[in-house]
Parts: C-alpha cells; structure tokens; sequence
C-alpha cells in the first residue's frame, strides 16, 4: 500500500515539526512507543514531557527509556493531560513544538479507563497557548468503543469552530473500512 497507515502518518506530522533539542509532548505515554520515538527525535539537547493518569503506563514508558538510555530526555507525569500547562516550566511555554495523543484506553489494559473529552480539548486548548508557532498537535482518535465515539464527536466539534487564523485543522482517515478504524485530526498552531 502506497498511503501512510493512521500510526506512520501520525509520526510523519510530528517528524516534520520536530528538531533536535526540541521540547515536546506525549499528552498519552500509553505504552512508551511514542514517547521512545520523541525521544530519538529531540535528541539529546531535547526534552520530551509525557503524561500518564496511569502507573503501568508511566512505570512501562520508564522501563522502555531505561532500556534505550533515554530517560534523562524525558519528565514523566503521573497525572493527567489537562495539567500540562501547569506542569511544564514556564520557561518552556512557547518552545513546544509538538503534541501527540492516543486516545482511547491503554493497549493491554483496564479498558473502563479511558480518555475524555473535557479533559482532551482542556489540554488542546493548554498547548495552543503554549507552542510554538507552527507547533502541530496529532491527536489519534479510537473511537471503536463507547466512550471513544463520545470523544471523538466531542472533538470533531471543538475543532471545527477554532479559529483559522489561530490553527489549521487537518483530518485524516481511511473511510471504507470495517470496524471504525482509528483516524487523525491534526492541529497546527499559526
């Protein structure tokens, strides 16, 4: 297949935004890939701050760094994303060039904890303040399960009404699959 698959295109946004001895976001450790990744792309003059409501996701994102030698690249957060703006230093606030979400549940575990939509926008609404110009935001929505399918209605909506002066909005999805596939809405701040 010639397209980008949802997980390679979500990286691709990010890749492009990213420099070495950036700082950036990983809004959802999850289970530590994307945080990995950030953490090869900002280098070792970078810092990647990740947030995690959940301690298997925080103590397996560790355990992936430790195991790369990365960890002194990133500040991990046991503590949700809407607190981003008050957990990063103020000192980086305009110098974050890029977010990533995965939204939904932790892969592998308790399914009934799940993301949510005021907490979702609160933290999207966080980084529009706080990036950089150009800063994109990639949010990976999973939306084959109740919940998700509330956030995802949730978000389609906030994101429709931001201002085209203050973001380009982007959605991408494969429409002719089975089985509400997972799909992207990115955000690039002007």
């Amino acid at each position: 297949m010639k397209l980008d698959g949802i997980l390679p295109f979500a990286r691709k946004l990010i890749d492009k935004a990213v420099s070495p001895g950036d700082c950036v976001v990983d809004a959802t450790l999850g289970n530590g890939h994307d945080t990995l990744f950030l953490a090869h792309l900002i280098g070792e003059a970078g810092l990647v701050y990740g947030f995690d409501i959940q301690e298997e996701a925080v103590s397996t994102t560790k355990k992936r760094l430790s195991e790369e030698k990365l960890g002194d690249r990133v500040q991990l957060f046991h503590k949700g994303h809407e607190h981003i703006f008050t957990s990063i230093p103020k000192s980086h606030h305009g110098k974050i060039k890029a977010a990533i979400f995965n939204l939904g549940y932790l892969p592998g575990g308790d399914k009934t904890i799940v993301t949510t939509p005021g907490t979702t926008i609160s933290a999207i609404e966080q980084l529009l303040e706080i990036m950089s110009p150009e800063g994109i935001i990639v949010l990976v929505i999973y939306h084959g399960h109740q919940e998700g399918a509330l956030e995802r209605d949730a978000l389609l909506q906030f994101v429709k009404q931001l201002d085209q002066r203050a973001a380009h909005v982007m959605q991408y999805q494969f429409i002719n699959q089975q089985n509400n596939p997972p799909f992207i809405i990115a955000i690039e701040k002007r």
